[in-house]
């Protein structure tokens, strides 16, 4: 009887484990959920306007786009960049390149300078755990750029990844709350899903630079540091003198990890053939402790002496190539060139034109 006992047993100990398996699958599929006062609806069309800032500019001239500006000054090729890696693409040159290096920079300056965020270096590939621990996988593989090793290596599709990670399986003290983190990273996306959408320029690439913010709190401050968090977006785009308007994203409109969103939108003059629309170029989202759970990343709450899970929040402070685009088509003059904004001249030696 023992005998069968003990075979039994490892049969049924057997069965627990593909069922666990298949349940941690499950629970790897499933988003996070939405916060209360999150408005309810199906895509884009149902976000909730919150504010504006800034009056889009008036031309005395059809304004033209961000390709057709490039194109004029031959500093902006996507005919190279296919020749070197295909579509979705775009090589800079000059000046453009220039101003694309000096955002950056501005960026990170008033991030680390005047919001109290720590600036560091990242590694561009991570393992799978991290890809795991902010969402990213098993979910988004098939949008992922990864190497043939075993276990594979993957090309971050945001800093965030890496960051957040950060504090991952550490018990943080209190006293060291709130963690804020801002990087310059390449980000790599296979764009998969978005065939046929914004192919044309440099809205949507493979390969783009982006300024992520990363904050980690407790639970009780994360409302209040998603709306830090998207003031210190703003700030970029008040100080490059762009107009945008934010906007709370619905439920059917979130990110896989998001409780809440924000998306800041840029005023673009030359879209839809010089009529000009308001494109996502920041999207700041509270995660609540649903990565938080993944990474195992707690604080120890000094009233109970136990750890606690944190809550992590992620935004673009800003996409690099997104606002070069805004900087262009705002600051375009009748002849294709291109004035640059005032806080930006330091950065570009004193330069005011983009001829």
């Amino acid at each position: 009887e023992v005998k069968h006992l003990g075979d039994e047993l490892g049969r049924i100990e057997s069965e627990f484990t593909e069922v666990r398996e298949r349940q941690q699958a499950w629970l790897m599929d499933m988003p996070n959920l939405a916060l209360p006062e999150v408005p309810e609806g199906r895509d884009e069309s149902d976000n909730v306007e919150i504010r504006r800032w800034g009056e889009p500019p008036a031309f005395d001239f059809q304004p033209r786009d961000h390709v057709e500006l490039g194109s004029l000054s031959g500093l902006l090729d996507a005919e190279s960049a296919a020749k070197l890696a295909g579509a979705r693409f775009t090589v800079l040159r000059g000046g453009l390149s220039r101003l694309h290096r000096a955002l950056a920079q501005f960026m990170l300056d008033v991030h680390t300078q005047e919001h109290g965020y720590t600036e560091v270096y990242l590694p561009y590939l991570v393992n799978p755990e991290t890809m795991t621990g902010t969402g990213q996988l098993p979910k988004f593989g098939d949008d992922a750029f990864a190497t043939t090793d075993e276990p594979p290596r993957y090309l971050v599709p945001t800093a965030e990844v890496p960051m957040t990670n950060l504090v991952a399986g550490e018990i943080i003290d209190a006293a060291e709350l709130p963690v804020r983190y801002t990087a310059q990273t390449p980000c790599f996306r296979r764009e998969a899903g978005s065939y046929g959408k914004d192919t044309r320029g440099m809205i949507r690439q493979h390969q783009f630079e982006k300024v992520e913010l990363v904050q980690v709190t407790t639970p009780e401050s994360s409302s209040a540091a998603l709306d830090e968090l998207t003031g210190h977006a703003e700030t970029i785009l008040q100080r490059l003198g762009l107009p945008y308007r934010t906007v709370v994203l619905c439920t059917g409109d979130m990110g896989f990890s998001a409780a809440k969103t924000h998306d800041i939108e840029a005023w673009l003059p030359g879209q839809r053939e010089g009529q000009g629309a308001y494109r996502e170029i920041s999207s700041c989202s509270v995660c609540t402790d649903f990565q938080a759970r993944r990474m195992k990343a707690r604080w120890r709450n000094p009233e109970t002496g136990k750890p606690e899970l944190v809550h992590t929040l992620n935004g673009s402070g800003l996409a690099v190539g997104r606002t070069l685009i805004a900087v262009m088509e705002n600051y375009q003059q009748q002849d294709g060139s291109i004035r640059v904004p005032e806080v930006l001249q330091p950065y570009m030696g004193g330069s005011e034109t983009i001829r």
